[in-house]
């Protein structure tokens, strides 16, 4: 049964927060995304490498930078320990499986090294669908 989206934000927010690697690098990270996962969305908003809020019940029209749409079993599948091929990372997937990248791609590119950091942290804390 996963965790409920509440609990997750929580978990997720502390484990960016607290990560040593983004604490070191990731003093202009701001931007938002919307993370799709079919059953459950959010977006995370980051100022200056800290989470500022997650809206774990995003309406159609709350604003994102950039977002990742893709199926339940795809976030599954990227939040094991070890992913199996092309569920190792957002641009593998967004070749060869059902994930989707929209928005603004020139603010995900200028993130890019920080929310993949933080993006990897699915892979400790899990996903909550």
């Amino acid at each position: 049964m996963p965790m409920s989206v509440r609990d997750w934000a929580v978990k997720f927010s502390d484990a960016s927060d607290n990560d040593p690697t983004i604490a070191a690098m990731a003093k202009y990270f701001t931007c938002k995304y919307l993370w799709d996962m079919e059953d459950a969305s959010v977006i995370v908003e980051m100022v200056d490498g800290k989470v500022y809020s997650i809206n774990i019940d995003p309406g159609p029209m709350d604003p994102w930078d950039f977002a990742l749409r893709a199926s339940a079993h795809t976030w599954r599948e990227f939040s094991r320990p070890v992913p199996k091929p092309m569920y190792h990372g957002i641009y593998s997937a967004s070749f060869r499986k059902d994930l989707k990248i929209e928005g603004n791609h020139l603010i995900l590119m200028q993130n890019l090294r920080n929310f993949i950091v933080q993006f990897e942290l699915l892979r400790k804390i899990g996903v909550p669908v």
